[in-house]
């Protein structure tokens, strides 16, 4: 608690999915300097709004979440703008932390960095062994450069950055919008849909063989703390659960806790996206003691009942 007491912290994505329950574990730690302005009031994309942030909050330490993000289906359709987006906020907010002296910095990548076939489990050596996969390698790409840009400034200037790579991500006041979401919030969506309606079978994309792992959202914000008190390198550190489930196990997974018996119909048209994901985790234990302590099911079942309680104020 005495390393966040006396900090002024500025969290860009603040007030989004993770970057909530990153500031409740920054309260929790008894952080009482907090900033997270949202978009409109400081564009990241624009070097003099940033510039302008930094200005007024004046942080010790930046967390940077903000990312434009979402499912294949998104990223099929803005390759352009997810790469602009994510690399020009990254890079500008890098080159402002440097100007401004900011004492640590640290950055969220994407598990869409690592190579369209990396060998499982993905160990943070393999990352630059090969291409993304093609639906996500703007979006992965983007953010990799954050990477070598972290790398490079701490070797020209000394400065303290980290980058750590989160898996897929879930829980409660995930984004459900079918236009934009990740899987297990389209599918609980999907699923509820169903049962609400008297429907017997539900459509998803692919053929249910590619494997995902996932992170429960507070896990991760407890993870990217402990990595901003206790760990100073610029090597990129996975952030994981160590889990591997395939996305036809996932969907019956999420038929059987709602409770509400369908057919799962997959349109193999559509593409499945990577075919495996599952995360080394040693380097996040070894380095500052984090490990995931969410059991699947148990984070499945607290998205499943936020997402009942609350679909009413976001359908």
């Amino acid at each position: 608690m005495s390393y966040w007491k006396e900090k002024s912290v500025l969290v860009t994505g603040g007030s989004g999915f993770l970057g909530s329950f990153v500031i409740e574990e920054l309260q929790k730690k008894g952080a009482e300097d907090i900033h997270y302005p949202r978009s409109a009031e400081f564009d990241l994309r624009d070097p003099k709004q940033i510039d302008a942030c930094l200005t007024k909050t004046a942080p010790d330490i930046i967390i940077h979440l903000a990312a434009v993000v979402g499912g294949i289906g998104a990223n099929r359709i803005h390759p352009g703008s997810f790469f602009y987006d994510n690399a020009i906020m990254g890079i500008s907010l890098l080159e402002a932390c440097r100007k401004f002296n900011i004492q640590k910095t640290t950055i969220l990548g994407t598990i869409c960095a690592y190579p369209k076939f990396t060998p499982i489990p993905f160990s943070e050596e393999n990352l630059w062994s090969g291409y993304p996969e093609e639906t996500n390698a703007p979006y992965g790409l983007a953010k990799k450069m954050l990477l070598v840009q972290s790398q490079a400034y701490r070797q020209e200037y000394g400065m303290n950055s980290i980058y750590l790579l989160p898996v897929n991500l879930y829980g409660p006041r995930d984004n459900f919008d079918p236009e934009s979401s990740h899987v297990i919030p389209a599918l609980i969506r999907k699923i509820i849909q169903a049962r609400d309606s008297g429907s017997d079978h539900i459509v998803c994309w692919g053929s249910g063989t590619a494997t995902r792992e996932f992170l429960y959202v507070e896990d991760c914000a407890k993870g990217i703390l402990a990595a901003t008190e206790k760990y100073n390198s610029s090597e990129p550190v996975n952030l994981g659960s160590g889990m591997e489930i395939s996305i036809r196990e996932l969907a019956e997974t999420i038929i059987e806790l709602v409770g509400y018996e369908l057919e799962i119909k997959w349109d193999e048209s559509k593409p499945d996206g990577q075919p495996r994901r599952c995360l080394s985790i040693e380097r996040a234990e070894n380095e500052f003691g984090f490990k995931a302590g969410t059991d699947f099911k148990e984070g499945l079942k607290k998205t499943i009942a936020w997402y009942d309680e609350n679909k009413h104020l976001i359908e």
